[in-house]
């Protein structure tokens, strides 16, 4: 029997040739660790859906955050916890609240070493749990949230952070964050946009981690699982308000979407492998079902393969050590 003259499996004949010709490679400068912080806390409290995932203390959480730059992560996402909520969410302004301390904190510990990154939300800091302020029917207010996502955006740039992580999906929420760093001086402090974000049933675990408050559900300002082109509306409009680097979230099974955006995007692009991700493969992974290390490493490959050039992931500081050891 005859054969093609080019017979693709001879690239596949070992592991050095198989590493020599990868067509994708996972770098540990492209992985983002996610890492909470909770006010009142003196030791760590694990996440009970998200094994191996803790609401740090002050002082674990610089623990964490020097074990991450030693392993080669290219940035931390803080998230803060408060003890005291409101309906505006005071303590994501306040200097003193436990977010805008951590990002002195961390930056005082690490410096330039990493790019440390703060969530610029309120639903971490709101009583009722919403992304924003709310109006008097109930409904989000979308400029009154921009006013106080300006004024968060100040609070955490003066408390030291590289990036902030503008993730409410409200409209304009980019252009007004911009406007407020740069009118008061912060010109160097970069906007990462959470451009495509769905509401999907994969952030169950994260609201755990965060002690949400949410009663119902954010489908009125986060995109409708169902939409792709849509996607690229939004990133077009943060585009042209300045964001630095836009994001898609989830990623597992948003992979098409973020493939569309890394094709038109003049900007770095950012993918969030969300809790539920994570928590799916530690739970086969625990069973036995698959092989832990394995399964990770595929997906933080399949995630860059369709586009991201860098990685949210739970995983970012261990995965760190896989790459490189």
């Amino acid at each position: 029997m005859s054969w093609p003259a080019s017979r693709p499996r001879r690239l596949r004949s070992s592991a050095a040739i198989r590493r020599l010709v990868a067509e994708t490679t996972v770098a540990p400068r492209q992985l983002v660790l996610p890492l909470f912080v909770a006010e009142g806390l003196n030791e760590p409290a694990p996440i009970a859906s998200m094994p191996g995932v803790v609401q740090h203390s002050a002082d674990s959480l610089l623990r964490a955050a020097n074990q991450a730059v030693a392993s080669g992560v290219g940035g931390l996402m803080l998230f803060g916890i408060p003890l005291h909520k409101d309906l505006v969410g005071s303590a994501g302004t306040d200097p003193a609240g436990v977010l805008n301390r951590a990002i002195a904190a961390v930056v005082a510990e690490v410096g330039d070493a990493t790019v440390v990154m703060s969530d610029l939300c309120l639903d971490e800091f709101t009583d009722h749990g919403h992304c924003g302020i709310l109006a008097p029917d109930g409904s989000v207010d979308n400029d009154g949230t921009l006013q106080r996502y300006a004024e968060m955006a100040v609070a955490q740039a003066a408390a030291g952070v590289h990036m902030v992580g503008p993730s409410g999906m409200m409209d304009g929420q980019v252009a007004a964050i911009r406007a407020s760093l740069d009118a008061s001086g912060h010109t160097d402090v970069a906007v990462l946009a959470y451009a495509a974000k769905y509401a999907s049933a994969f952030y169950g675990p994260f609201r755990e981690a965060v002690a949400s408050s949410l009663e119902g559900d954010r489908h009125t300002y986060q995109q409708d699982p169902a939409n792709r082109r849509e996607a690229l509306r939004e990133v077009a409009l943060d585009l042209a308000e300045g964001a630095d680097v836009v994001m898609v979230k989830p990623a597992l099974g948003y992979l098409d979407v973020l493939s569309d955006v890394a094709a038109v995007s003049d900007v770095p692009v950012a993918a969030y492998n969300v809790s539920g991700e994570y928590s799916m493969i530690e739970a086969a992974a625990a069973a036995g079902y698959i092989d832990r290390q394995a399964a990770v490493l595929e997906t933080l490959t399949s995630i860059t393969r369709a586009g991201a050039d860098l990685i949210l992931t739970y995983w970012a500081a261990e995965a760190a050590e896989w790459l490189t050891g």
